[in-house]
């Protein structure tokens, strides 16, 4: 099992400590491109796939670097139901 792979699960078992480093490491595998508009775009941040024509707006956590669970299985049903996992 690769990297990739054991990222891939581990965000799908939607653990209480998945980082918003390890949530953009897997968009950036899966063909994604960050796009985060310099210092107007507050907190938020797109992630943009050209091939399949699809972008997903995410919030950086903060203060913590923890993603909310409830954010964490949005992410994984959009990547699902586009095939993308």
């Amino acid at each position: 099992m690769t990297k990739k792979e054991k990222l891939i699960e581990r965000m799908c078992r939607l653990p209480k400590d998945f980082t918003f480093a390890e949530l953009e490491t897997v968009l950036l595998q899966l063909g994604f491109e960050k796009d985060d508009k310099g210092k107007t775009s507050g907190s938020r941040v797109r992630f943009y796939n050209k091939d399949k024509q699809l972008q997903y707006l995410a919030h950086k956590p903060h203060p913590a670097n923890i993603v909310k669970e409830k954010a964490l299985k949005d992410i994984v049903n959009y990547l699902t139901e586009n095939k993308l996992i």
